[in-house]
């Protein structure tokens, strides 16, 4: 059986990427103008967003390789393993059914419906942060479509049931990354952070995040390193987005209450205002 041995060189390169942009995007984040608002700003915030994250990798410190390194052989060696692995899972069928379910909650059109539904709600209840969260979620959601699909178009991997070419890169197929994994991760992390000090929030966020991603492995669509690499790609993403865009919702909230003092010298009047945001 013929093992392709060209993709070492693209490992290397598509295993940095996703360690730097995982990693080190905080370096390139800028800050957020209190205007225009989001809306207005959405397509042009997305190609900032692909700028910054495809130029990840020059932004790296030196502090990060403890990081990158081990994250890298940790990615070269599942891929190393991937084709036994597959196989081992192509044994077993009765979790396939229950997995095809799970992975809708990845796909363009469950993510887009959620998005949207932060949005109108967050529209319809005057809610600052569901509004954001809608807008940043499918930002973060069209930014993890278009790299994984890049990615996708560059090692054109071989899924698990393409017969002897299986596993293989440059033989025409789209496995690596897996897009369910970076999609819902991208949107995922958006909302568990925009929710930070909500933990059942962060909890139902990141465990559907994860259910998705197991879930692409055992319903036999994708490798162990096609989840992981996706999983980790659609986090850095979403992490990116949350903290470029990010316009906090209670700014002027604050625990204590403001008091200003105020004085009219022709009517003689003085006081002291009170004012308390909650």
């Amino acid at each position: 059986m013929r093992r392709n041995v060209r993709p070492h060189c693209l490992f290397g390169m598509i295993a940095l990427l996703i360690a730097t942009v995982t990693v080190s995007v905080r370096a390139q984040t800028p800050v957020a103008s209190p205007t225009p608002s989001l809306e207005k700003e959405f397509f042009k915030n997305v190609l900032r967003d692909q700028k910054a994250i495809w130029l990840a990798p020059l932004h790296i410190r030196r502090s990060d390789a403890k990081w990158i390194i081990p994250g890298s052989i940790g990615f070269m060696t599942l891929v190393a393993t991937d084709r036994s692995t597959g196989d081992e899972m192509a044994e077993f069928d009765r979790q396939v059914k229950a997995s095809r379910v799970v992975s809708y909650a990845g796909s363009v059109y469950a993510l887009g419906a959620a998005a949207g539904t932060f949005y109108l709600i967050g529209r319809n209840k005057n809610d600052a942060r569901a509004r954001e969260t809608g807008l940043l979620s499918a930002e973060a959601l069209v930014n993890s479509v278009i790299v994984e699909s890049a990615l996708k178009g560059i090692s054109q991997r071989g899924r698990p049931s393409t017969g002897a070419e299986r596993s293989e890169f440059f033989e025409g197929g789209n496995s690596f990354p897996s897009g369910h994994s970076t999609q819902v991760w991208a949107v995922a992390t958006v909302v568990a952070n925009e929710y930070q000090h909500n933990h059942a929030v962060q909890i139902a966020a990141y465990g559907i995040a994860s259910a998705v991603s197991v879930a692409r492995f055992t319903v036999q669509k994708h490798y162990l390193s096609d989840v992981i690499a996706g999983s980790a790609l659609g986090y850095g993403i979403g992490k990116y987005v949350y903290s470029a865009h990010h316009r906090d919702p209670s700014a002027s909230v604050s625990k204590w209450p403001m008091i200003t003092p105020e004085y009219n010298r022709r009517a003689r009047k003085y006081g002291v205002g009170l004012s308390w945001s909650f």
